[in-house]
């Protein structure tokens, strides 16, 4: 403790020092022989006024003679006392002073008693703080050592002897560098001098510290240093107080790690980024090195396999020691572990495994004798293996070693681990549940996605679909090339509102009834107007009966749907609160048609206009979402602009349109779902399709079989002439009954299959039967039905079109064969 100036009460001096105590001399008899000038100043008596006289006569009061008595007994028994007894100032007035009394044996043997007297509460507070300063040195559970200007040691506590495996005494004139190894010694030495040269205390400052006696093992101490002075200024020395304080310290590590293992562990859903995480986190805190792996099932984002030994896949790993990364299998390697490895061990009875001396335990060396060779060469020398488990799912297992901190794993450390990886196992598990659902809802969304497009003669097609990021789920955007009758083909792209299962399976219905609403030949307007009552009735649908909600619907839904005719290279597009498609002429002109907006589906009771274009031969039509031009957050005119640009590129493929499109204006990880449909515009030659106006009687029948037979003929599909001459026979015949009277229209288009097409200005839709044995008629579509391979009816403006296709590459023979049978039939 610091000296302080004298009188302080904070820390006094010792009261019986010479220039501090009274002091006065007795003979054998109790007078007073001897007074000292202290002794006027405490009690006001002059040396003439007390010498020669006893000193129960005026020292103390009657009262107290019995207790001055016995204290004089005392010092007669024991050659000396020490106590507090009151005594009689001159003024009358009683002072407590504390006594020490001797014996001094004179020549002759004659006794005299040496007293020395000093205020009774200066002495008891000396007393006091002897009693503290002796407990510190031999009672104190904290290290104290006192250290010369020098910085040897020139006394220390019981406390810290114990460490240093020596006795008080053998430390003296000691340096702190001979029980501490060197890298701490530097550590607390600048420290010291820095006390000792500034005065300023060193308080509860914690470091690392290894003794020379056990340097496999860190401690944690605190240190506190003051610097100790002399009354006069002079600088005396330093002292510390030690504080082993390993415990505290770990269990703060280990509640602080656990803290942030908590706050970095499942940042995101994502099962490799969440392995990472807890390999990161792992390292360097608790372990030198760390690996992570899973169960190969659970790292595909599947339930967990009943096998334990079966395959894992390393996730993850870290490591302080560069060349660890080079012993260890790397992320991304599958395969086994050996059944006599710890991880086995793990694996199978799923339990930690602390292996604190890997040289001495030979089960690890079964996995492959040469990484671990390697390791050792690098020092690892302990081991933690702790299964990830998590709601009774056994997930993998975390490994983690030591080499360059040279104590090796404790019971402390494996529990450590443990709670380290119960917390990040249940990240892990969120993550591959997430991955799971995820997976279905993306298999979902992709199985309702066209996989493959075909050649078609109308247009040249080339798509682009990007899932969304998987934090945001798989959204309900869709694409679609659709063949229609007379060589027609629609162009479809949608998107539902919303993310996730939901959105996909929405996107499947509608995709399905577009098809249907497709098949029947409906107008865009008219095929929006369906839609638009089919999004009303999926949301009524999901509205629950109680009126509770059952999480987030799915809204609405917009669409974009366009029909292209290469005969008449006329596009009829409508759509329903989409986005409008983008126009590209042969030399590269961009553009985005003014189209009439309708209102997203889903809102009902507003109606979709058409509009139609008449596109060039070579012209690019591209049909797109609102992720594409979205998604690296621009302004909605600043993405259109950017597509613009990339898509005026005259005469480059298709498919490096697609990249091109998608290196300028997405991300790695688009936010939104992205479909992109492009369509280069063909247009049939004038010698493939060929019309006739016929007039409606009786003879028309037979002129179609004329036209129908010439035709062909001049095509080279002699082969089907009698075929179609029938079906064209049976079409044209209907037509003439019911068609009202007004000519009639007959086309034949050549293109992949022969399409024939009868048209007349009545509505009335054909039906198919099956006629009775007795009936005479009502078996002319049926025979129609049989001949060809798709047949169809489609209605216009001005009334309807009855069209059939016959495929080319079918065998002739068996067409007129069966021709031939079913006339004979009819």
């Amino acid at each position: 403790m610091d000296a302080m100036a004298p009188g302080s009460r904070e820390a006094p001096e010792d009261p019986f020092a010479p220039h501090n105590s009274a002091s006065a001399v007795l003979d054998d008899h109790g007078r007073v022989i001897g007074w000292s000038e202290r002794a006027r100043e405490y009690l006001g008596y002059l040396p003439d006024e007390v010498l020669g006289r006893t000193a129960l006569e005026f020292l103390f009061d009657p009262r107290d003679h019995a207790t001055v008595r016995a204290a004089a007994a005392a010092c007669e028994r024991d050659r000396g006392w020490s106590g507090v007894l009151p005594v009689l100032h001159r003024s009358g007035r009683r002072v407590e002073l504390g006594f020490r009394a001797r014996a001094v044996i004179r020549a002759g043997s004659a006794r005299e008693w040496f007293l020395v007297a000093a205020p009774a509460e200066e002495m008891l507070q000396w007393e006091t703080d002897r009693s503290v300063l002796d407990g510190l040195f031999r009672r104190s559970p904290i290290g104290l050592s006192v250290h010369a200007p020098d910085l040897s040691i020139l006394r220390i506590n019981r406390a810290l002897a114990r460490f240093t495996q020596l006795s008080v005494a053998e430390i003296r004139s000691r340096r702190i560098g001979d029980f501490l190894i060197g890298p701490d010694v530097k550590t607390i030495e600048s420290r010291l001098r820095r006390v000792l040269e500034t005065g300023a205390p060193l308080i509860f400052t914690e470091q690392p510290c290894r003794l020379r006696s056990d340097p496999d093992h860190e401690r944690v101490v605190s240190v506190s240093a003051f610097r100790m002075e002399h009354p006069s200024g002079g600088i005396l020395g330093v002292t510390q107080l030690v504080e082993d304080v390993t415990d505290r310290y770990r269990a703060r590590r280990r509640l602080a790690l656990l803290n942030r293992a908590s706050a970095r562990i499942g940042t995101t859903l994502d099962l490799g980024q969440t392995t990472r995480e807890l390999a990161d986190v792992a390292v360097p805190d608790l372990a030198d090195a760390v690996s992570v792996d899973l169960l190969e099932s659970v790292a595909r984002g599947d339930e967990t396999a009943e096998d334990a030994s079966g395959p894992v896949r390393r996730m993850a790993v870290h490591s302080v020691v560069a060349e660890a990364l080079r012993v260890m299998y790397p992320a991304g390697e599958v395969f086994h572990f050996d059944p006599r490895t710890p991880q086995a061990r793990c694996l199978a009875e799923q339990r930690p495994i602390l292996e604190p001396a890997l040289r001495s335990s030979l089960g690890w060396y079964f996995q492959d004798p040469e990484r671990t060779q390697r390791a050792l060469d690098l020092d690892a020398h302990s081991l933690i293996v702790v299964p990830l488990t998590a709601r009774g799912l056994l997930l993998g297992l975390l490994s983690l070693w030591r080499a360059r901190r040279p104590e090796p794993f404790e019971e402390d450390d494996l529990t450590l681990a443990e709670e380290f990886a119960a917390r990040a196992a249940v990240c892990i598990d969120n993550a591959r549940r997430y991955t799971q659902q995820h997976q279905a809802a993306l298999t979902l969304q992709r199985s309702l996605l066209p996989q493959e497009l075909p050649e078609y003669s109308a247009v040249e097609v080339a798509h682009l679909y990007l899932p969304a990021d998987p934090a945001t789920g798989v959204g309900g955007d869709w694409f679609d090339v659709i063949p229609l009758s007379g060589a027609r083909v629609a162009l479809v792209v949608g998107d539902v509102v919303g993310h996730g299962l939901h959105a996909a399976a929405t996107m499947g219905r509608l995709r399905t009834a577009v098809h249907t609403l497709a098949d029947l030949d409906y107008a865009p307007d008219e095929v929006l107007s369906h839609l638009d009552d089919l999004v009303n009735r999926l949301a009524a649908e999901q509205e629950p009966a109680n009126g509770r909600s059952r999480g987030r619907q799915i809204v609405g839904a917009t669409c974009l749907y366009a029909v292209y005719d290469p005969t008449s290279r006329r596009c009829t597009l409508a759509r329903a609160g989409h986005l409008p498609p983008a126009v590209v002429t042969a030399d590269g002109t961009a553009s985005l048609p003014d189209l009439p907006e309708g209102p997203p589906l889903g809102l009902g009771g507003l109606p979709f206009e058409s509009a139609e274009l008449e596109l060039a031969e070579g012209s690019l039509l591209a049909l797109y979402t609102d992720g594409l031009v979205e998604a690296r957050g621009l302004d909605l005119d600043e993405g259109l602009e950017r597509l613009r640009e990339v898509l005026s590129r005259p005469g480059s493929p298709l498919a490096e349109t697609c990249t091109a499109v998608q290196d300028a204006l997405l991300p790695d990880h688009p936010p939104d779902d992205v479909a992109l449909l492009l369509a280069r515009t063909r247009v049939l030659a004038p010698e493939q399709v060929v019309s006739w106006e016929l007039p409606a009687e009786p003879t028309a029948a037979a002129r179609a079989r004329h036209l129908t037979e010439a035709t062909l003929t001049a095509w080279g599909l002699e082969d089907l002439a009698f075929t179609a001459e029938l079906v064209v026979s049976e079409l044209v015949t209907n037509a003439y009954r019911y068609g009202g009277g007004t000519p009639l229209t007959l086309r034949l288009i050549r293109d992949r299959s022969l399409i024939c097409e009868v048209s007349d200005s009545s509505s009335t839709a054909p039906h198919l039967r099956r006629a009775r044995i007795t009936d005479e008629g009502g078996r002319g579509l049926f025979l129609v039905a049989q001949l060809t391979e798709r047949w169809g009816t489609r209605y216009t403006r001005d009334g309807k079109t009855v069209w059939t296709e016959f495929p080319l590459a079918a065998a002739a023979e068996g067409h007129v064969a069966t021709a031939a049978s079913l006339a004979l039939d009819r």
